[in-house]
């Protein structure tokens, strides 16, 4: 199969949220406020478990990379969005579009990556707490994060290449506000059924792997937790898995609510909105969910926040 573009297309045009040029100001202004607020959100968690001792541990080490990633995941779409509705040109090269596709893959399948990591974490911890230090020491936590990486860049890398073999029109509309794998197939004048077959192909060996995992980490820790004796116990052990369970909901949720949306409308637009939920909202609400359900956070936070008001 020979994987080259047969069109000289050399750009795409990004339609957005809406067609409603009034609305425009107040969509830059939710979306730069997201963003601003992802950024900062991550960046205060990071520096929190850098600058606190007490969180040098495997699971927050784990949450740091989340971060990072949810950084990342949220750079590569919104900035664009943003300098598009600024200089009201809705266009995006093909290069970029095709990078775009690629790095929204990577950081996105790496969060599924890490949150099935972080649950074997959990797991490790309350059913094995005696091991707890041998199994997650630091050489196998780093080799776990690396090799969701690399598996996160396989899959990237293959849809990616697999959209280089498309041809399409010289007139290409996207509705939406960046360039996502499902609709830039849509819109291929050549034959797509590979494409769509490697997706759900890559959907089931990728995806499927981590959901497992979380599933049966889960399982197991319900499992251990019921047989603690005491109520205070099972609460305690509940507690340290809540956030991380919150997370999880929130982001296969919005995952699932995408797909029901795609497949309930015919409306581009709305299954923009859709994706929206699971390219914004998970990144910008997950600091909030560690900060605010997490005792030793939320006190790594106000020890960090009290230090640069004492500097200021």
């Amino acid at each position: 199969m020979e994987l080259k573009n047969q069109t000289a297309l050399s750009e795409f045009h990004l339609l957005g949220l809406t067609d409603n040029h009034k609305l425009l100001p107040l969509i830059f202004t939710m979306f730069l406020s997201m963003y601003l607020i992802t950024i900062l959100g991550n960046l205060l968690i990071i520096m929190a478990i850098s600058s606190g001792s007490q969180l040098h541990t495997p699971m927050y080490l784990f949450l740091s990379v989340l971060s990072i990633n949810d950084i990342c995941y949220s750079t590569v779409t919104i900035p664009k969005m943003l300098v598009n509705i600024q200089t009201q040109d809705d266009s995006i090269s093909y290069i970029e579009c095709l990078s775009q596709i690629c790095f929204v893959s990577i950081f996105g399948e790496m969060e599924n990556y890490l949150l099935a990591v972080m649950a074997y974490d959990r797991y490790v911890a309350i059913c094995k707490p005696l091991r707890y230090t041998v199994i997650m020491n630091p050489f196998s936590c780093v080799l776990m994060v690396l090799f969701s990486l690399l598996l996160s860049i396989m899959d990237a890398l293959l849809h990616s290449l697999m959209v280089l073999r498309l041809s399409f029109c010289t007139e290409v509309e996207i509705p939406h506000f960046f360039c996502e794998l499902a609709q830039i197939i849509k819109l291929a004048c050549s034959d797509t059924y590979l494409n769509n077959f490697l997706i759900f192909v890559a959907a089931f060996v990728f995806g499927g792997g981590p959901v497992c995992g979380i599933a049966f980490s889960y399982i197991y820790i319900v499992s251990s937790v019921l047989k603690i004796p005491s109520s205070g116990g099972r609460h305690r052990a509940f507690s340290t898995c809540a956030s991380h369970l919150t997370v999880v909901c929130l982001f296969y949720g919005t995952g699932v609510g995408v797909n029901i949306s795609s497949a309930v409308t015919d409306s581009p637009r709305n299954t923009a909105m859709a994706s929206m939920m699971y390219s914004v909202i998970p990144p910008l609400l997950n600091p909030f969910v560690y900060s605010l359900r997490n005792r030793e956070m939320k006190e790594a936070l106000r020890n960090l926040i009290g230090r640069f008001i004492y500097l200021m």
